[in-house]
């Protein structure tokens, strides 16, 4: 890397050529990325080599965590690591909020004008970095985590709202002859399928319909029996994880043959399998199915903190509510740990009281039964 006068510390033309692609895009970029910020924080903000490679290691993680690239983070995505980071690791809050110090300023460095990251990832990748710390996903999380009131399951009565507020959106542009109808049915079936299989944003919208088959165990399904999920979380340092999903919900397999029967053929790229792609043809991202989400969220008011996660989480709590066993839900959401589960599931008062009056009429009556002295 040669410094040339005028031009920043880190800025992203010292570390890539202009129009020069690699076999390896997505791993050319990030690395590039990452020698950018280190040499903008040592050479322009004169800052220890200690210090730096500290920061550059907790993005790292960070990175490993999501199996995502720093232009597909949403806030969602450090929402959910700051869960694992005091739910299952249980880390000092000290040490958690340097966590976030230095994913702030990994974002803030890839969103500044300055240093042209934005630009060259939108010429690569259709779309760029953001900002995904804000004060509801970073130090709140240092408290309780249900003590932010939206981030929380949806009721069962939420869900019926939003679903039928997409479904109408369906109507409602072809009854004023407007474009994007399509799309419309499309997002409507997504975020049906979210919920449906409890899958993070990122598996969702890399969905194949090649990803579905038969369940032998569950014949009324026809070919929506499992779901394959190629892109679950990762390991640390490693690749994705992959994960059968057997599906519960037989409404939302409909929901979704209708959509891959009727819909999908009119929208399918040749040769690819993709179930979601938008207007321009290309696979649809996080980002734009949390837009979609927090647009109808907004329009029916609900909690402005809800995200695509509160899916996920809706998923866990309401199987708790059917009486669903913890293993088979900890399997099905694939988390490695069931305290990971856990912290997905607040159930209902309904349901909190339904449970203590059965404990009351377990233990409780017999002992009155049986008197003071037995």
């Amino acid at each position: 890397m040669v410094v040339q006068p005028g031009v920043p510390h880190g800025a992203a033309s010292l570390y890539l050529s202009a129009g020069v692609s690699f076999l390896q895009e997505e791993d050319a970029v990030f690395n590039a990325m990452l020698e950018g910020w280190t040499m903008q924080q040592r050479g322009g903000r004169n800052l220890r080599k200690d210090s730096v490679d500290s920061v550059v290691g907790i993005v790292k993680r960070f990175h490993g965590f999501t199996s995502e690239w720093p232009w597909q983070w949403t806030a969602s995505t450090m929402d959910e690591w700051m869960m694992h980071l005091v739910s299952v690791r249980k880390l000092a809050p000290s040490t958690i909020r340097g966590y976030q110090h230095a994913v702030r300023g990994f974002c803030d460095y890839l969103c500044s004008e300055h240093y042209g990251w934005s630009v060259e990832c939108e010429e690569r990748f259709g779309t760029h970095p953001i900002q995904v710390c804000h004060d509801w996903n970073t130090t709140r999380h240092l408290q309780d985590y249900e003590g932010l009131p939206g981030r929380r399951p949806m009721t069962k009565e939420e869900l019926q709202m939003l679903f039928d507020h997409a479904d109408g959106e369906v109507g409602r542009r072809l009854e004023a002859g407007k474009k994007g109808a399509l799309p419309a049915y499309r997002d409507a079936t997504l975020l049906k399928v979210v919920y449906a299989w409890g899958l993070r944003a990122n598996e969702a919208v890399n969905l194949d319909s090649t990803d579905f088959y038969r369940n032998r165990h569950a014949p009324e399904f026809g070919t929506f029996g499992m779901l394959q999920v190629r892109l679950g979380k990762a390991s640390r340092r490693g690749p994705p994880n992959r994960r059968s999903v057997v599906t519960l919900r037989g409404w939302a397999v409909e929901a979704l043959q209708d959509y891959i029967e009727n819909v999908w053929p009119l929208v399918k790229v040749d040769n690819s399998n993709a179930l979601w792609l938008s207007e321009r043809g290309t696979r649809l991202r996080a980002r734009e199915l949390s837009e979609r989400f927090a647009t109808y969220r907004d329009e029916l008011g609900l909690d402005k903190d809800l995200s695509p996660h509160a899916l996920r989480h809706s998923y866990v709590t309401h199987l708790a509510e059917e009486g669903i066993d913890p293993t088979f839900v900890q399997q099905q959401v694939g988390h490695a740990y069931q305290s990971t589960t856990a912290i997905y599931t607040a159930v209902s008062n309904d349901f909190a009281n339904k449970m203590m009056r059965q404990a009351v009429d377990q233990l409780v009556r017999p002992q009155l039964e049986e008197g003071p002295d037995k």
